[in-house]
């Protein structure tokens, strides 16, 4: 089961798809296999990067089931609705099929920090003892979480045990945060977004690792490795190699795209297919991809 000392690399993990756009069924498990060969300390699906609005119930289901079945390291299912039933029926299914816990992102309608602490206490009372991570993604959800209230969520659940950071700019979250917990407040695991872009600050800031889904899990793996033994040079140059993919991958409303087309190419997935309604890369994109993947490799092979 997941809880508080949680580190290391949660890849959010593509949903893969047919051509037609049906679920591709098969893929499901090489690239479970790929993200685990590639240093991925646990797994994240369903997420917003996963195309989890797109899928029906029965394919939600088909997804965990067999990512679960395939998976040796610890799944976060994300189970964000707009209401607690459909909440409570995806997280029954997401642990009776082996997940590790759930991810729970607040609705856009909460406003206040009074809403939104509420809203989570309901929550974890609905949950019980099933381990769950607040996902703060205000770019999308457009609610901001406030560390004061992030620290009473923490102290009304117990079964909350990590935080998906995604603020933008959130270093002085991070801090805030670590500095409330070496003041005694109840220590949960955090692993940050945003494709990777501020990884090495928010490790130095307090952070536990990443929670994302850049194309290129190694980089990730390697830099919460050397960062958290100290090896901040090395994770460094080893991040800067991979910086100008990063930011390509980050472009908003196209990066998913990109994500896919790399990750197939890298044989993670059969096809680079985003179901519709979602972006098709063009000609030109295709080629700065191709362009960036080969200046990197280049940057690599000189460390």
């Amino acid at each position: 089961m997941l809880d508080e000392t949680a580190k290391g690399v949660f890849t959010i993990a593509a949903t893969p798809f047919l051509p037609d756009g049906a679920l591709d069924i098969q893929s499901l498990d090489r690239m479970t296999d790929f993200y685990m060969e590639k240093g991925a300390t646990g797994l994240t699906i369903l997420g917003i990067m996963g195309e989890a609005g797109k899928l029906s119930a029965d394919e939600s289901a088909t997804v965990i089931e067999r990512i679960c079945a395939r998976a040796t390291v610890p799944v976060i299912v994300g189970v964000s609705a707009p209401g607690f039933a459909q909440i409570e029926a995806t997280t029954r299914i997401a642990m009776d099929k082996g997940a590790a816990g759930v991810m729970i992102a607040p609705p856009s309608t909460l406003r206040t920090d009074a809403q939104i602490v509420g809203y989570y206490r309901t929550l974890g009372e609905k949950l019980g003892e099933t381990p769950w991570v607040i996902q703060d993604f205000p770019l999308v959800t457009n609610v901001q979480i406030d560390p004061s209230a992030i620290l009473k969520i923490v102290e009304d659940n117990p079964a909350c045990v990590m935080l998906k950071h995604e603020d933008w700019p959130g270093l002085e979250k991070i801090a805030a945060l670590r500095a409330a917990s070496d003041a005694g407040a109840r220590r949960i695991s955090i692993l940050c977004g945003n494709g990777g872009q501020f990884l090495l600050e928010e490790m130095i800031r307090g952070a536990d690792g990443a929670m994302t889904g850049f194309a290129y899990p190694e980089m990730m793996r390697d830099v919460t490795k050397l960062m958290s033994g100290g090896e901040e040079t090395k994770a460094r140059d080893i991040f800067d190699a991979y910086l100008p993919l990063v930011r390509y991958e980050s472009q908003p409303g196209m990066g998913l795209a990109i994500r896919k087309y790399i990750l197939a190419k890298r044989g993670a997935i059969a096809h680079a297919a985003v179901r519709a309604p979602g972006p098709k890369l063009t000609e030109a994109a295709i080629s700065e991809i191709e362009t960036l993947i080969e200046r990197q490799e280049r940057r690599l092979s000189s460390l």
